[in-house]
């Protein structure tokens, strides 16, 4: 799959499965997660520390497997988008997104690199081109690119129709942990208030055919979110599997060694 197969399985209201790497560093471990039944992956920029060398070398890797390859960035804005795009992403999740200029910005420069300036704002505006090839060489040139906005507060809840105006978005990231610290209860994922809010989330995301991410780390809650509506499945992170992993092993292992 490719970032153009994974959009177009979202845009007939399929679903795509994904994970987020956040302790992997070594691009060995890629052709590991090319056969675990993965359709992409949210490599983490934003609170782990990467070099652009090692993202580059781990985008490299991916982009010759099944896995589509995407990055959270640091924060909205058009420079990080750029630097995660010309490594070989083939998407970006911006993260904490509230206002519409953060949005337009960041989908400028994932959708229509590398234009940039007053021209590719007046495409994200008007949609006015500087001429009909200009406009073919960029959506053939940015084909897989994939714009993930990142929706985690009460703010952003309350400006998300405005967001989701902006022509380009491909889908809408929910962070579990960001949005309930924004309603007061962090952490709280069963209280009705936070159900509430992300049920509305992927409510008014679906009625533009937006695709919505929820990022929970167990499959109880990740279940809970794909039967809200949830269709860009994400769930859990590299660190977790590892350590779940492992624990369950050496837990029957144990137990095994107990009954001799």
């Amino acid at each position: 799959m490719n970032g153009a197969e994974l959009k177009a399985t979202l845009q007939a209201g399929g679903r795509v499965f994904g994970t987020m790497l956040s302790i992997g560093r070594n691009p060995r471990w890629i052709p590991i997660l090319d056969g675990v039944g993965l359709d992409y992956v949210i490599i983490d920029t934003e609170h782990n520390p990467r070099s652009r060398g090692e993202l580059g070398d781990f985008l490299t890797m991916f982009n010759t497997t099944g896995v589509v390859p995407i990055v959270r960035i640091p924060i909205p804005d058009s420079h990080y988008v750029t630097m995660a795009m010309d490594a070989g992403a083939q998407g970006v999740l911006a993260p904490y997104c509230e206002t519409v200029d953060q949005v337009k910005e960041v989908v400028a420069a994932a959708k229509w690199r590398p234009l940039k300036g007053e021209a590719v704002a007046r495409v994200v505006e008007t949609g006015q081109h500087v001429s009909d090839a200009t406009r073919a060489y960029l959506e053939d040139r940015n084909r897989n690119s994939i714009a993930i906005i990142g929706i985690e507060s009460v703010a952003a809840v309350n400006t998300l129709e405005k967001i989701l105006d902006v022509p380009g978005i491909d889908g809408i990231f929910v962070g579990p942990n960001d949005m309930s610290i924004s309603l007061g209860i962090p952490d709280q994922y069963d209280r009705q208030e936070y159900r509430d809010t992300v049920k509305k989330v992927i409510d008014t995301a679906a009625l533009r055919g937006i695709p919505v991410l929820v990022h929970h780390q167990t499959p109880e809650l990740s279940t809970f979110w794909i039967k809200q509506g949830a269709r860009f499945i994400l769930h859990g992170t590299d660190r977790r599997a590892l350590a779940e992993g492992f624990r369950a092993d050496f837990t029957r292992l144990r137990d095994v060694a107990k009954e001799l």
